[in-house]
């Protein structure tokens, strides 16, 4: 087996939504925004999840940072993240992190 030369990145989009993100449309442009990060050259897996305190995690995979940054600066998805510091969210933090190991388990 070959060494890797590249290492997938993985964006880790933790936030809470504000009381009125809902009534805001948030859920539409959610969606579109997966879809279209879907659709980006070298997309891996975008999942989101949400603790019973609230506060949401979106982990989304790409195969190369240059990848990865495409969709960061894609002109609809910073569109999007400015209604989202506008309208939907109380607080979001963002990590970008390099996978430099993954190890799985899967029972037959």
């Amino acid at each position: 087996m070959e060494p890797r030369t590249t290492h997938p990145i993985v964006t880790v989009f933790r936030s809470r939504l504000r009381a009125d993100a809902a009534s805001n449309g948030y859920a539409k442009l959610a969606a579109r925004m997966e879809e279209r990060a879907r659709a980006m050259t070298g997309f891996i897996d975008f999942k989101t999840f949400q603790a019973a305190d609230g506060e949401r995690v979106s982990i989304i995979v790409f195969d190369t940072r240059e990848h990865q940054t495409a969709w960061r600066d894609d002109p609809e998805h910073r569109d999007a993240q400015q209604s989202g510091r506008e309208s939907f969210y109380e607080e979001y933090s963002i990590s970008i992190c390099e996978e430099r190991s993954h190890r799985a388990f899967r029972r037959d």
